[in-house]
C-alpha cells in the first residue's frame, strides 16, 4: 500500500486527538496522485474529502484492508504494525512546529528518500512533499518486528 501522512517539523500528526492543520492544496495533490485508484481512510479523515470526487473508502480497519498498490490517508493511526505492507510513504510537511501528542511512528532515516518537491498551499506558504521507499534500515526494522 501507499501511505499519505501530514506532519509538522517534529513529525507530529495530532494534538488532543485533532489534526494539527489541514490544507486544500494537499487534498488536491492526494487526489491527483491517486487518480482513479482506491483511497482508504477512516471516518475522521473522510471529512477532509467531503465534496470531492474520487474512489474513497472509509472504514475503521482501512490499514488492514488496503491491498498492494492501493492508497491510504493516515492521520490518527500507528503505521509501524503495517510497515511490511508499505510500498511507498508520501509525507507532506507543514514546515511549522505545532503542538503535538501523536507522532509518526516510523523512523524516516530507515527509508530511502526518492523525491522531494515543494508547492504553495492554501493555508501554508510552503508545503514539502517527500516520497519514501523502504530502505535497508526499514527492512531491518520489519524483520525485528516480525520476531517480536
Amino acid at each position: 500500500m501507499i501511505v499519505f501522512v501530514c506532519v509538522d517539523d517534529e513529525n507530529g500528526m495530532l494534538f488532543n486527538r485533532r489534526r494539527q492543520s489541514r490544507d486544500r492544496a494537499v487534498v488536491r495533490d492526494i487526489l491527483q496522485t491517486c487518480q482513479e485508484a482506491q483511497l482508504w481512510m477512516d471516518f475522521y479523515s473522510a471529512k477532509l474529502f467531503a465534496g470531492e470526487e474520487g474512489n474513497f473508502q472509509a472504514t475503521e480497519d482501512f490499514l488492514g484492508l488496503a491491498g498492494a498498490g492501493e492508497y491510504c490517508f493516515v492521520e490518527n493511526r500507528e503505521l509501524a504494525p503495517f510497515a511490511e505492507k508499505i510500498e511507498r510513504l508520501i509525507v507532506y510537511r507543514w514546515n511549522r512546529k505545532y503542538p503535538g501528542d501523536f507522532f509518526l511512528d516510523l523512523e524516516l532515516s530507515n527509508w530511502e528518500l526518492l523525491e522531494k518537491t515543494e508547492f504553495p498551499g492554501n493555508s501554508h506558504e510552503k508545503i514539502t512533499k517527500e516520497i519514501y521507499a523502504p530502505g535497508d534500515g526499514a527492512d531491518v526494522e520489519r524483520k525485528c518486528k516480525d520476531h517480536e
